[in-house]
Protein backbone atom coordinates (compact mmCIF):
# COMPACT_ATOMS: atom_id res chain seq x y z
CA UNK A 1 0.00 0.00 0.00
CA UNK A 2 2.75 2.47 0.99
CA UNK A 3 4.68 1.75 -2.18
CA UNK A 4 1.58 2.41 -4.31
CA UNK A 5 0.78 5.60 -2.38
CA UNK A 6 4.37 6.85 -2.78
CA UNK A 7 4.17 6.11 -6.51
CA UNK A 8 0.88 8.05 -6.64
CA UNK A 9 2.42 11.03 -4.85
CA UNK A 10 5.40 11.05 -7.22
CA UNK A 11 3.22 10.89 -10.32
CA UNK A 12 0.80 13.54 -9.04
CA UNK A 13 3.72 15.82 -8.14
CA UNK A 14 4.95 15.50 -11.74
CA UNK A 15 1.42 16.36 -12.90
CA UNK A 16 1.23 19.42 -10.64
CA UNK A 17 4.56 20.58 -12.06
CA UNK A 18 3.10 20.24 -15.57
CA UNK A 19 0.16 22.33 -14.27
CA UNK A 20 2.68 25.02 -13.22
CA UNK A 21 1.65 24.87 -9.57
CA UNK A 22 3.95 27.26 -7.75
CA UNK A 23 4.84 27.54 -4.03
CA UNK A 24 3.05 30.91 -4.02
CA UNK A 25 -0.22 29.34 -5.20
CA UNK A 26 -3.16 27.54 -3.59
CA UNK A 27 -4.55 24.19 -4.70
CA UNK A 28 -7.98 22.83 -3.75
CA UNK A 29 -8.96 19.17 -3.98
CA UNK A 30 -12.70 18.73 -4.48
CA UNK A 31 -14.01 15.42 -3.14
CA UNK A 32 -17.35 13.79 -2.40
CA UNK A 33 -17.81 11.10 0.24
CA UNK A 34 -14.95 8.59 0.26
CA UNK A 35 -14.64 8.33 -3.52
CA UNK A 36 -10.97 8.62 -4.64
CA UNK A 37 -9.88 9.45 -1.06
CA UNK A 38 -6.42 8.04 -1.88
CA UNK A 39 -6.10 10.48 -4.81
CA UNK A 40 -7.03 13.38 -2.52
CA UNK A 41 -4.37 12.45 0.05
CA UNK A 42 -1.73 11.94 -2.64
CA UNK A 43 -2.47 15.29 -4.34
CA UNK A 44 -2.36 17.12 -0.98
CA UNK A 45 0.99 15.54 -0.15
CA UNK A 46 2.35 16.29 -3.63
CA UNK A 47 1.29 19.95 -3.31
CA UNK A 48 2.97 20.21 0.09
CA UNK A 49 6.20 18.83 -1.42
CA UNK A 50 6.07 21.62 -3.99
CA UNK A 51 5.45 24.10 -1.18
CA UNK A 52 2.00 25.26 -2.29
CA UNK A 53 -0.91 25.88 0.04
CA UNK A 54 -3.51 23.13 -0.33
CA UNK A 55 -6.87 22.17 1.12
CA UNK A 56 -9.60 19.58 0.56
CA UNK A 57 -13.23 20.57 0.11
CA UNK A 58 -15.30 17.49 0.91
CA UNK A 59 -19.00 17.55 0.05
CA UNK A 60 -21.89 15.08 0.25
CA UNK A 61 -22.50 13.09 -2.96
CA UNK A 62 -24.74 14.73 -5.56
CA UNK A 63 -28.19 13.39 -6.27
CA UNK A 64 -27.40 12.93 -9.96
CA UNK A 65 -30.68 11.31 -10.82
CA UNK A 66 -30.23 9.26 -13.97
CA UNK A 67 -27.00 7.32 -14.38
CA UNK A 68 -24.74 8.85 -16.98
CA UNK A 69 -26.34 12.30 -16.79
CA UNK A 70 -24.04 15.31 -16.72
CA UNK A 71 -24.15 18.77 -15.18
CA UNK A 72 -25.51 17.87 -11.71
CA UNK A 73 -22.58 17.86 -9.26
CA UNK A 74 -21.87 18.13 -5.52
CA UNK A 75 -21.45 21.92 -5.92
CA UNK A 76 -24.67 22.48 -7.89
CA UNK A 77 -26.37 25.56 -6.34
CA UNK A 78 -23.90 25.45 -3.42
CA UNK A 79 -22.69 29.05 -3.40
CA UNK A 80 -20.45 28.66 -0.36
CA UNK A 81 -18.57 25.81 -2.04
CA UNK A 82 -18.20 27.71 -5.32
CA UNK A 83 -16.87 30.82 -3.55
CA UNK A 84 -14.46 28.63 -1.57
CA UNK A 85 -13.08 27.10 -4.77
CA UNK A 86 -12.68 30.53 -6.37
CA UNK A 87 -9.95 31.22 -3.80
CA UNK A 88 -7.81 28.46 -5.32
CA UNK A 89 -5.47 28.87 -8.29
CA UNK A 90 -5.82 25.19 -9.22
CA UNK A 91 -8.74 22.85 -8.44
CA UNK A 92 -8.27 19.09 -8.60
CA UNK A 93 -11.73 17.81 -9.54
CA UNK A 94 -12.30 14.28 -8.25
CA UNK A 95 -16.12 14.47 -8.55
CA UNK A 96 -16.76 15.24 -12.28
CA UNK A 97 -17.78 18.89 -12.66
CA UNK A 98 -17.91 18.49 -16.44
CA UNK A 99 -20.79 20.31 -18.23
CA UNK A 100 -21.80 22.16 -15.05
CA UNK A 101 -22.42 25.91 -14.93
CA UNK A 102 -20.32 26.07 -11.77
CA UNK A 103 -17.25 24.74 -13.60
CA UNK A 104 -17.62 27.44 -16.25
CA UNK A 105 -18.01 30.08 -13.52
CA UNK A 106 -14.75 28.96 -11.89
CA UNK A 107 -12.94 29.00 -15.24
CA UNK A 108 -14.23 32.50 -15.94
CA UNK A 109 -12.63 33.58 -12.66
CA UNK A 110 -9.28 32.28 -13.94
CA UNK A 111 -9.23 29.10 -11.84
CA UNK A 112 -7.37 26.18 -13.44
CA UNK A 113 -9.28 22.90 -13.18
CA UNK A 114 -7.92 19.38 -13.57
CA UNK A 115 -10.38 16.48 -13.63
CA UNK A 116 -8.98 13.18 -12.35
CA UNK A 117 -11.41 10.23 -12.35
CA UNK A 118 -9.63 7.36 -14.14
CA UNK A 119 -8.08 4.33 -12.35
CA UNK A 120 -4.44 4.86 -11.40
CA UNK A 121 -3.06 2.29 -13.85
CA UNK A 122 -4.77 4.15 -16.72
CA UNK A 123 -3.38 7.50 -15.54
CA UNK A 124 0.11 6.01 -15.27
CA UNK A 125 0.04 4.43 -18.74
CA UNK A 126 -1.48 7.47 -20.48
CA UNK A 127 0.41 10.08 -18.43
CA UNK A 128 0.92 13.30 -20.42
CA UNK A 129 4.17 14.38 -22.03
CA UNK A 130 5.23 17.95 -22.74
CA UNK A 131 5.23 17.06 -26.44
CA UNK A 132 1.52 16.14 -26.25
CA UNK A 133 0.71 19.80 -25.73
CA UNK A 134 2.37 20.87 -28.98
CA UNK A 135 0.63 18.10 -30.94
CA UNK A 136 -2.79 19.01 -29.51
CA UNK A 137 -2.19 22.74 -30.09
CA UNK A 138 -1.39 21.94 -33.73
CA UNK A 139 -4.72 20.09 -34.01
CA UNK A 140 -6.41 23.04 -32.29
CA UNK A 141 -5.12 25.48 -34.90
CA UNK A 142 -6.33 23.22 -37.70
CA UNK A 143 -9.82 23.13 -36.17
CA UNK A 144 -9.87 26.87 -35.44
CA UNK A 145 -9.09 27.72 -39.04
CA UNK A 146 -11.42 25.18 -40.69
CA UNK A 147 -14.87 25.99 -42.02
CA UNK A 148 -15.95 22.42 -42.73
CA UNK A 149 -15.23 18.99 -41.27
CA UNK A 150 -16.20 15.77 -43.01
CA UNK A 151 -15.68 12.23 -41.86
CA UNK A 152 -16.39 8.86 -43.43
CA UNK A 153 -15.85 5.15 -42.78
CA UNK A 154 -16.15 1.84 -44.61
CA UNK A 155 -19.48 1.13 -42.87
CA UNK A 156 -21.22 3.98 -44.71
CA UNK A 157 -20.59 7.13 -42.66
CA UNK A 158 -20.53 10.40 -44.58
CA UNK A 159 -21.29 13.49 -42.52
CA UNK A 160 -20.37 17.16 -42.80
CA UNK A 161 -20.02 19.75 -40.03
CA UNK A 162 -20.02 23.50 -40.67
CA UNK A 163 -17.50 25.03 -38.24
CA UNK A 164 -16.58 28.44 -36.87
CA UNK A 165 -19.34 29.29 -34.40
CA UNK A 166 -17.72 27.56 -31.41
CA UNK A 167 -14.21 27.47 -29.91
CA UNK A 168 -12.04 24.36 -29.66
CA UNK A 169 -11.91 22.03 -26.66
CA UNK A 170 -8.19 21.58 -25.99
CA UNK A 171 -7.14 18.57 -23.89
CA UNK A 172 -3.48 17.66 -23.43
CA UNK A 173 -3.63 16.36 -19.87
CA UNK A 174 -2.60 19.30 -17.68
CA UNK A 175 -4.10 22.66 -16.68
CA UNK A 176 -1.26 25.14 -17.00
CA UNK A 177 -2.99 28.41 -17.98
CA UNK A 178 -5.46 30.63 -16.06
CA UNK A 179 -9.02 29.40 -16.67
CA UNK A 180 -7.80 26.20 -18.36
CA UNK A 181 -9.76 23.00 -17.83
CA UNK A 182 -8.17 19.68 -18.61
CA UNK A 183 -8.45 16.00 -17.87
CA UNK A 184 -5.76 13.63 -16.61
CA UNK A 185 -5.25 11.72 -18.86
CA UNK A 186 -6.39 12.89 -22.29
CA UNK A 187 -4.76 14.19 -25.53
CA UNK A 188 -7.25 15.29 -28.17
CA UNK A 189 -8.89 18.36 -29.70
CA UNK A 190 -12.58 18.82 -30.52
CA UNK A 191 -15.11 21.47 -31.46
CA UNK A 192 -18.85 21.69 -32.09
CA UNK A 193 -20.57 22.15 -35.41
CA UNK A 194 -22.46 25.39 -36.02
CA UNK A 195 -26.06 25.40 -34.79
CA UNK A 196 -28.06 23.47 -37.37
CA UNK A 197 -24.89 22.93 -39.39
CA UNK A 198 -24.44 19.15 -39.36
CA UNK A 199 -25.85 16.94 -42.14
CA UNK A 200 -25.36 13.36 -43.23
CA UNK A 201 -25.26 9.84 -41.90
CA UNK A 202 -23.06 8.25 -39.24
CA UNK A 203 -22.78 4.46 -39.21
CA UNK A 204 -21.13 3.14 -36.07
CA UNK A 205 -19.46 -0.17 -36.83
CA UNK A 206 -18.91 -3.29 -34.77
CA UNK A 207 -16.25 -2.53 -32.15
CA UNK A 208 -16.92 1.22 -31.92
CA UNK A 209 -17.61 2.41 -28.37
CA UNK A 210 -20.88 3.48 -26.75
CA UNK A 211 -20.45 5.72 -23.67
CA UNK A 212 -21.85 6.05 -21.02
CA UNK A 213 -22.75 2.35 -21.36
CA UNK A 214 -19.05 1.42 -21.56
CA UNK A 215 -19.78 -1.18 -24.24
CA UNK A 216 -18.56 -2.03 -27.70
CA UNK A 217 -21.12 -1.82 -30.50
CA UNK A 218 -22.01 -5.37 -31.60
CA UNK A 219 -23.85 -4.56 -34.85
CA UNK A 220 -23.88 -1.41 -37.01
CA UNK A 221 -25.94 1.54 -35.78
CA UNK A 222 -27.04 4.07 -38.39
CA UNK A 223 -27.81 7.66 -37.34
CA UNK A 224 -29.45 10.03 -39.85
CA UNK A 225 -28.59 13.68 -39.14
CA UNK A 226 -30.46 16.75 -40.40
CA UNK A 227 -29.98 20.38 -39.34
CA UNK A 228 -27.71 19.34 -36.48
CA UNK A 229 -30.05 16.74 -34.94
CA UNK A 230 -30.32 12.96 -35.14
CA UNK A 231 -33.67 12.22 -36.78
CA UNK A 232 -33.42 8.44 -37.03
CA UNK A 233 -31.52 5.67 -35.21
CA UNK A 234 -31.56 2.33 -37.02
CA UNK A 235 -30.00 -1.06 -36.35
CA UNK A 236 -30.27 -3.94 -33.93
CA UNK A 237 -29.94 -4.17 -30.16
CA UNK A 238 -27.45 -1.30 -29.77
CA UNK A 239 -29.70 1.02 -31.78
CA UNK A 240 -32.64 0.10 -29.55
CA UNK A 241 -30.54 0.72 -26.45
CA UNK A 242 -29.44 4.12 -27.77
CA UNK A 243 -32.98 5.16 -28.73
CA UNK A 244 -34.48 4.15 -25.40
CA UNK A 245 -31.71 5.78 -23.39
CA UNK A 246 -32.06 9.10 -25.21
CA UNK A 247 -35.86 8.98 -25.04
CA UNK A 248 -35.72 8.45 -21.26
CA UNK A 249 -34.50 12.03 -20.77
CA UNK A 250 -37.66 13.46 -22.39
CA UNK A 251 -35.52 16.21 -23.85
CA UNK A 252 -35.42 16.81 -27.63
CA UNK A 253 -32.04 18.55 -27.21
CA UNK A 254 -30.53 15.14 -26.38
CA UNK A 255 -30.66 14.39 -30.12
CA UNK A 256 -28.40 17.36 -30.94
CA UNK A 257 -24.94 16.72 -32.38
CA UNK A 258 -22.32 17.70 -29.79
CA UNK A 259 -18.52 17.93 -30.15
CA UNK A 260 -16.40 16.31 -32.86
CA UNK A 261 -12.66 15.74 -32.92
CA UNK A 262 -9.89 13.16 -33.05
CA UNK A 263 -7.64 11.44 -30.53
CA UNK A 264 -3.85 11.75 -30.32
CA UNK A 265 -2.83 9.61 -27.33
CA UNK A 266 -0.61 6.82 -28.62
CA UNK A 267 -0.50 5.23 -25.12
CA UNK A 268 -4.29 4.69 -25.14
CA UNK A 269 -5.64 1.16 -25.66
CA UNK A 270 -8.92 0.50 -27.45
CA UNK A 271 -9.32 -2.91 -25.79
CA UNK A 272 -8.96 -1.61 -22.20
CA UNK A 273 -12.72 -1.06 -21.86
CA UNK A 274 -13.21 -4.82 -21.80
CA UNK A 275 -10.80 -5.16 -18.87
CA UNK A 276 -12.25 -2.68 -16.39
CA UNK A 277 -15.79 -1.33 -16.25
CA UNK A 278 -14.73 1.25 -13.64
CA UNK A 279 -12.98 3.38 -16.24
CA UNK A 280 -14.29 6.77 -17.31
CA UNK A 281 -13.10 5.85 -20.78
CA UNK A 282 -10.25 8.08 -21.85
CA UNK A 283 -8.62 5.12 -23.60
CA UNK A 284 -11.45 5.14 -26.14
CA UNK A 285 -12.01 8.90 -26.16
CA UNK A 286 -8.36 9.89 -26.68
CA UNK A 287 -7.25 6.83 -28.70
CA UNK A 288 -4.70 7.76 -31.37
CA UNK A 289 -6.44 8.28 -34.72
CA UNK A 290 -10.00 7.81 -33.47
CA UNK A 291 -12.89 10.10 -34.36
CA UNK A 292 -14.79 11.14 -31.23
CA UNK A 293 -18.39 11.65 -32.35
CA UNK A 294 -20.88 12.76 -29.69
CA UNK A 295 -24.48 13.73 -28.98
CA UNK A 296 -26.01 16.10 -26.43
CA UNK A 297 -24.78 19.29 -24.77
CA UNK A 298 -22.53 21.99 -26.19
CA UNK A 299 -22.50 24.17 -23.06
CA UNK A 300 -18.84 23.29 -22.40
CA UNK A 301 -18.00 25.23 -25.58
CA UNK A 302 -20.28 28.17 -24.82
CA UNK A 303 -23.47 26.86 -26.44
CA UNK A 304 -26.96 26.98 -24.94
CA UNK A 305 -27.67 23.21 -24.98
CA UNK A 306 -27.18 21.95 -21.43
CA UNK A 307 -29.14 18.70 -21.70
CA UNK A 308 -27.91 16.16 -19.11
CA UNK A 309 -27.94 13.42 -21.79
CA UNK A 310 -24.43 13.10 -23.23
CA UNK A 311 -23.25 10.25 -25.46
CA UNK A 312 -19.61 9.97 -26.44
CA UNK A 313 -19.21 7.55 -29.35
CA UNK A 314 -15.53 6.97 -30.24
CA UNK A 315 -15.14 5.44 -33.69
CA UNK A 316 -12.20 3.52 -35.11
CA UNK A 317 -10.84 3.32 -38.68
CA UNK A 318 -12.48 6.56 -39.87
CA UNK A 319 -11.23 9.07 -42.43
CA UNK A 320 -11.51 12.78 -41.59
CA UNK A 321 -11.04 15.92 -43.69
CA UNK A 322 -10.90 19.63 -42.80
CA UNK A 323 -11.84 21.87 -45.73
CA UNK A 324 -11.07 18.93 -48.00
CA UNK A 325 -7.59 18.34 -46.52
CA UNK A 326 -6.94 14.78 -45.32
CA UNK A 327 -6.19 14.65 -41.58
CA UNK A 328 -6.99 11.06 -40.57
CA UNK A 329 -6.99 8.16 -43.04
CA UNK A 330 -8.61 4.88 -41.95
CA UNK A 331 -7.75 5.60 -38.31
CA UNK A 332 -4.20 6.84 -38.87
CA UNK A 333 -3.02 10.44 -38.47
CA UNK A 334 -1.38 11.59 -41.73
CA UNK A 335 -0.05 14.99 -40.56
CA UNK A 336 3.55 14.74 -39.28
CA UNK A 337 3.13 17.48 -36.64
CA UNK A 338 0.48 15.39 -34.84
CA UNK A 339 2.33 12.08 -34.90
CA UNK A 340 3.86 10.79 -31.63
CA UNK A 341 7.25 12.16 -30.67
CA UNK A 342 9.76 9.30 -30.59
CA UNK A 343 12.56 9.13 -27.96
CA UNK A 344 15.12 10.05 -30.65
CA UNK A 345 13.21 13.30 -31.35
CA UNK A 346 13.21 14.43 -27.73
Amino acid sequence: MNHLFDEMVDLFRAELQLCNLKPTETMAVLTSGETRADYAKAFLKAASQIGANAYELKLPPANRGMAGSFGITPITDNRVAVECLKKADLVIDLVLLLFSKEQLELQNEGVRILMVVEPFDVIKRMFPKESDKQRVLYATELLKNAKELRFTNQAGTDVQYQLGQYPVLVEYGFADQPGKWDHLPSCFAATSGNDGGVEGIVVMDKGDIFFPFNRYIQDPVSLTIKDGFVTKIEGGFDAMLMREYIESFHDPRAYAISHIGWGLNDRAQWHSLALDNQVFGMDGRAFYGNVLFSLGPNSELGGTNDTPCHLDLPMKNCTLYLDGKLIVKDGDIVIDEMKPVTPEQV
